[in-house]
């Protein structure tokens, strides 16, 4: 069903909001509360029936709702102020005023393909918006259109679960097939700031497939990446090449949105602006920089409070912070939670929140909880590679370290050039130390090192592994890099803070660390 309000467009099939052909980014939650108020557009909506379907009868704070019904508001061009679109009825509720227009069936067909037309110089939206164009056959053969097409549209559909991007239609982006057009006008037709383009060329059984991700904007190219397979099944190929490329690109989109909202000037900053600027500050796993990811991401949950991408990525720079000795696990705990849960309650289909949640899970001793959450974060976004590494370092801690060790490695596989690499090594490290591999943990641990000096948990596998492979000179530089990136080290603290299921896994990496003399 389609729904045309005031310069809207609204398409529940599509889950899409537009304004004047320019895509509108709004979080789902907020899309599911504008559907329902404009499908009972006859009469006023109370706060408990919104609650009931909007939050599924969860507890559901004032602030909350209000946040909400705000973030509605924007999105179809209203405030509170005028309530011209959706009303607040006082002690009943809301209603949603605006005329609407309905389009099904054959109307909303021609409806469908006039949106499909591309429009000349549309703005870009608020949250960043980017276009996959088709994937070029290079191959003599045209029959092969098939399988680049099929890149392409596993691409679109892969990037949709990011969330955090509103990402171009298929049949948008498909209408320059074949077309020789400028990067730059395909982005201004379409309204969107970056752009994926690709070829293929099949040559045999091998496959070449290239990508990179362009800023439409100012012209650069962020990422470019060459894939070269033997086509054993070509549909498990097909799939390999995507999250190949998704998993890449994710990290290289954050990257490029933290360096725009640097530019910002800080009275200008709205949440977007200061998570992405967290993130910039996260990604380099320091104390300082955790603490300062920490004061943007209030920043953001000030300016909403219900922001789902800002309270779970909070709730995992504080854990993260306690993990590394920064910070006092009994107190950073409950933060860490609060934060947590309110992330999931504000979008459970968000893949950082529930990432957020099963770190906190982890750290209360919840094994299975945690690996619960993790999972579901890897349902909704299988190649989110920091997930795969966070429900590593769990599995480990459960003392299923062959598994932890496979998921570090396929954050490596999924991600080698991001910003978090050193963790998935350092995750790796970790689990051949458990796995008695010390040569291998020793290897891991200094690569993580390579990336990031001060990454507190190779210091401490490095110091552990070195101390049983009974080199007194290599463990001794070890534990003092350890001690300069944890001063407060001691078996102390890792018997008590560091969440080990089994106790033979805690005896055997106290061992390590006495042995390279640790007290």
């Amino acid at each position: 069903m389609q729904f045309l309000f005031r310069d809207h467009l609204l398409d529940t099939d599509r889950r899409e909001l537009s304004r004047e052909m320019v895509p509108v980014a709004v979080e789902p939650q907020v899309f599911d509360l504008v559907v329902h108020l404009m499908e009972n557009r006859d009469r006023v909506v109370s706060k408990d029936e919104l609650i009931d379907k909007i939050w599924h009868g969860r507890s559901v704070s004032e602030s909350t709702l209000t946040s909400r019904i705000n973030a509605a508001r924007k999105a179809v061009g209203d405030s509170g102020a005028s309530q011209a679109v959706i009303r607040t009825i006082a002690r009943k509720g809301f209603r949603f005023v605006g005329d609407v227009e309905t389009k099904s069936g054959a109307a909303a067909t021609s409806l469908e393909h006039a949106a499909k037309a591309p429009q000349v110089t549309l703005a870009l939206p608020e949250r960043p918006a980017i276009a996959v164009l088709p994937f070029t056959n290079m191959s003599e053969d045209r029959e092969q259109d098939y399988f680049s097409d099929g890149i392409s549209e596993d691409v679109i559909t892969a990037l949709s679960k990011l969330r955090w991007f509103f990402v171009v239609a298929r049949n948008s982006s498909f209408v320059y097939k074949g077309r020789a057009v400028h990067i730059h006008e395909i982005a201004r037709e379409l309204g969107v700031r970056y752009v994926v383009e690709g070829s293929v060329r099949r040559s045999g059984d091998r496959v070449r497939i290239s990508a990179q991700l362009n800023d439409a904007v100012t012209g650069s190219h962020l990422w470019a990446e060459r894939y070269d397979r033997e086509l054993a099944d070509i549909f498990a190929v097909q799939d390999e090449i995507t999250e190949a490329i998704v998993a890449a690109i994710e990290p290289q989109l954050y990257a490029a949105e933290s360096f725009r909202a640097q530019q910002k000037p800080p009275g200008n900053l709205d949440a977007w602006d200061l998570v992405m600027r967290a993130l910039s500050h996260y990604w380099r796993i320091t104390r300082e920089d955790n603490a300062v990811a920490q004061a943007l991401l209030g920043k953001a949950t000030a300016i909403d409070p219900a922001y789902g991408k800002a309270l779970g990525l909070l709730a995992t720079s504080h854990i993260f912070g306690a993990h590394m000795g920064w910070a006092d696990l009994a107190a950073t705990l409950p933060v860490a939670e609060r934060a947590a849960h309110a992330a999931v309650e504000a979008d459970r289909e968000d893949a950082w929140a529930h990432c957020g949640l099963g770190y906190s899970y982890l750290f209360r001793r919840r094994f299975d909880d945690a690996l619960a959450e993790f999972e579901l974060a890897l349902e909704l976004n299988p190649n989110f590679a920091m997930a795969h590494a966070f429900h590593g370092v769990t599995l480990c801690y459960a003392g299923r370290w062959q598994d932890g060790d496979a998921a570090a490695r396929r954050a490596l596989r999924l991600s080698p050039r991001d910003p978090l690499a050193a963790i998935y090594c350092g995750v790796a490290a970790y689990a051949q130390f458990i796995g008695h591999n010390y040569d291998g943990a020793v290897q891991m641990a200094r690569e993580s090192m390579r990336q990031r000096g001060d990454f507190v948990g190779a210091h401490r596998v490095l110091t552990a592994a070195t101390g049983m492979l009974g080199d007194p000179a290599l463990a001794a530089s070890a534990l003092e890099g350890l001690r300069r990136a944890q001063p407060g080290v001691s078996l102390v603290w890792i018997m008590r803070e560091l969440p080990m299921l089994r106790e033979e896994d805690r005896a055997h990496y106290l061992e390590g660390f006495r042995r390279a003399g640790l007290s």
